[in-house]
């Protein structure tokens, strides 16, 4: 994720990054200058369609197609925004649970029992980290800290990391009941940080695995390209040779909005766009290890 000064203009206008959307347009935007060249001077130089009337009616059609266009793409926008402000505030609320979880089991755990104090000191930032491979699809890391604890042994890189980590962190903390080093009061009162795991792991895979649907996606952008194709012909005879500069600058604005909604759709990935989860997740380590000593 991009760190930046929202209130430098300068910077957020002239600096170019490697998502930004001029870049990948580039190609297209010429294609559409040639295209939109070709056309002007075919019509103004060749076929003289400008006594035709039904040919200028085309720009009334243009207008009331943008008008439709425009409610697509802020539809479009917000719902890809939406998304990515969703799992930002999951990923907030793990922060938050995790720092609560080891808060907790320091208060409730001995100061001398080493075993369990360093169990989750690792066990909990390993939810983060297993959770931000899962939703990036790469295999759980386990870093071991100087006690070896079975239990992350056992685990299988192949299955639902989150889940086994959730599931292992729930066990020690039954035992700890059953073994009387916590009471039924206080395994009661971590219940909701342990349950929230779950929760959290459940709404970033919703969001992981629940894509815009292909249809509309689709007719977006045939409808950008229709859209776009047919302006020449109409506003050739208002705007001349302009076309050539236009056409290009409104398939940029267009485009630009479809492709910065699929980039933040999916705000798990590795685009500069996207949620820096590493950077959360290295957080939650470091606030959990000050918290448990």
């Amino acid at each position: 994720m991009i760190v930046y000064n929202p209130k430098d203009w300068f910077y957020a206008t002239f600096y170019l990054h490697k998502s930004d959307t001029a870049r990948k347009l580039f190609p297209l935007i010429l294609a559409l200058a040639a295209y939109s060249a070709g056309i002007a001077y075919l019509e103004l130089e060749y076929i003289k369609l400008s006594d035709v009337s039904w040919v200028k009616n085309i720009t009334i059609v243009h207008n009331l197609l943008g008008f439709v266009m425009s409610i697509l793409l802020v539809f479009r926008t917000n719902t890809a925004y939406d998304r990515w402000w969703e799992a930002r505030k999951q990923w907030g609320t793990l922060t938050n649970v995790s720092r609560m979880l080891a808060i907790k089991m320091n208060a409730f755990l001995k100061p001398d029992d080493r075993v369990n104090r360093s169990f989750y000191k690792k066990a909990i930032p390993l939810f983060a980290d297993t959770l931000f491979d899962h939703l990036r699809s790469n295999k759980t890391r386990f870093m071991l800290d100087e006690i070896e604890h079975p239990e992350f042994e056992t685990l299988d890189v192949q299955k639902h990391g989150p889940n086994q980590v959730a599931s292992m962190i729930f066990i020690r903390s039954n035992n700890l009941y059953q073994e009387r080093v916590i009471s039924g009061d206080q395994l009661i009162v971590i219940n909701t940080e342990l349950n929230a795991l779950t929760d959290v792991c459940g709404a970033c895979e919703r969001i992981k695995n629940t894509p815009i649907p292909m249809s509309y996606s689709s007719f977006i952008k045939k409808f950008i390209f229709i859209y776009v194709l047919t302006l020449p012909v109409g506003f050739v005879f208002s705007m001349g040779y302009f076309v050539i500069a236009a056409v290009p600058f409104i398939f940029y604005v267009m485009a630009s909005l479809e492709l910065i909604a699929e980039s933040i759709e999916d705000p798990f990935g590795i685009d500069p766009d996207d949620l820096p989860i590493d950077k959360i997740g290295e957080n939650i380590r470091k606030h959990v290890t000050e918290i448990i000593h």
